[in-house]
């Protein structure tokens, strides 16, 4: 299935800010976080499909590109570089060179042998807010193809290689198709230049084999949902004996049963007896550095908010501290005994209908009565 334009991915115009895009991806996160949404099957990709437009667009240099050749100009399986999505790498000519040269007998630049290094690798990490918060260290098992130790990862039981009798060596051969001189890959050492003669009985020849390695991943304070960790070198071993890829280390942040993550400042919603929030007092709030108090004066309404500075999250980049917000929701009481409810019906009858006592409700009786008289013919 073709990949839907990244723009149109994040819901933002072509000329979008970096804030920008920043604001619509964090949008999409929260809305299509896995966490949130364990009954439907679909958010996991269209979380994953938000977070690869943003690694695109976010990034200059891949985002000129993209702008330029579209999903080729950052995709490597259409020769936008290795990494993953929005790998791209080097120049322009990168894209077109190895298509051009191959149907011209041109070659690579430089006319040597490209040696494919490992593949990268990913893994999702889910953390509580307080972890992403304040770090952790975790030990992760990650299945992988590493490199044979009985071999040394050549592929062969004695550690040597012969250079290649087809290609002799060059890992290519050139056809001739009429007028065209068409170069392609050696059927006979599959672009290695060379063969092995005495394969290893471990690896069969591939330099490579199966097992889960065992890795310490260190999370700085401070990381986000959808943020990575790159641990270089960590990925798959590279085929007869090439550079391995690297291991990219993904976080998920579990929901909070009481505090919302935007950025670096932390929501969360404080209900309050309807007592306090008129005549006014003090409540005890919880914040990841412990309990704090926090004065509501009276007259308090649903929906108030209060700022706590410095008790959000320490951003991982700058170091800055956020805020916590804080929003008031008045509690309506329950189950009432007989006397309860006696001595509210003596104060609603003692209040009356006076705008005095209840400023937002005849307010909003005065903007019923105008819209009606609108309406009356």
């Amino acid at each position: 299935m073709a990949k839907r334009d990244y723009y149109e991915v994040l819901g933002v115009e072509r000329g979008a800010s970096a804030d920008e895009l920043k604001k619509a991806y964090r949008r999409l996160a929260q809305k299509y976080h896995p966490d949130r949404n364990p009954d439907d099957a679909t958010v996991q990709e269209k979380f994953t499909e938000a977070k690869e437009a943003y690694e695109v667009l976010k990034d200059d240099r891949k985002r000129q590109a993209y702008d330029q050749f579209g999903h080729a100009g950052v995709d490597p399986s259409m020769g936008g570089g290795p990494g993953g999505p929005g790998g791209f790498q080097g120049d322009v000519g990168d894209i077109f060179g190895d298509i051009f040269g191959d149907i011209f007998g041109q070659g690579r630049r430089g006319g040597g042998r490209a040696q494919a290094r490992g593949s990268d690798l990913r893994f999702a990490m889910e953390l509580d807010l307080e972890e992403a918060v304040s770090g952790v260290e975790r030990e992760i098992r990650v299945p992988t193809l590493g490199s044979c130790k009985t071999c040394k990862g050549s592929g062969a039981k004695d550690g040597k290689k012969e250079t290649c009798g087809t290609c002799g060596g060059a890992g290519q051969v050139r056809m001739q198709q009429g007028i065209f001189s068409v170069q392609q890959t050696c059927p006979a050492c599959h672009g290695a230049g060379q063969t092995i003669a005495n394969p290893c009985g471990d690896c069969h020849g591939q330099g490579r084999v199966r097992e889960t390695r065992t890795l310490s991943v260190k999370i700085p304070a401070g990381v986000d949902n959808g943020d990575r960790i790159r641990l270089a070198g960590e990925g798959e071993a590279g085929p007869n004996g090439a550079s391995p890829g690297d291991l990219y280390v993904e976080v998920r942040v579990r929901q909070h049963p009481l505090f919302e993550r935007d950025g670096d400042n932390l929501y969360c919603e404080v209900p309050v007896p309807f007592t306090t929030a008129a005549l006014g007092g003090e409540l005890e709030l919880p914040t990841l550095d412990g309990q704090v108090k926090l004065k509501v004066p009276a007259e308090t309404q649903t929906g108030k908010m209060f700022r706590l500075r410095g008790k959000g999250v320490k951003s991982v980049r700058s170091r800055a501290r956020g805020d916590l917000m804080c929003r008031v929701v008045v509690e309506t009481p329950v189950k009432l005994s007989r006397e309860q409810k006696d001595l509210l019906r003596q104060f609603d009858t003692a209040s009356g209908d006076s705008a005095t006592h209840h400023p937002r409700s005849r307010g909003w009786l005065d903007g019923v009565k105008e819209f009606f008289d609108r309406m009356t013919p």
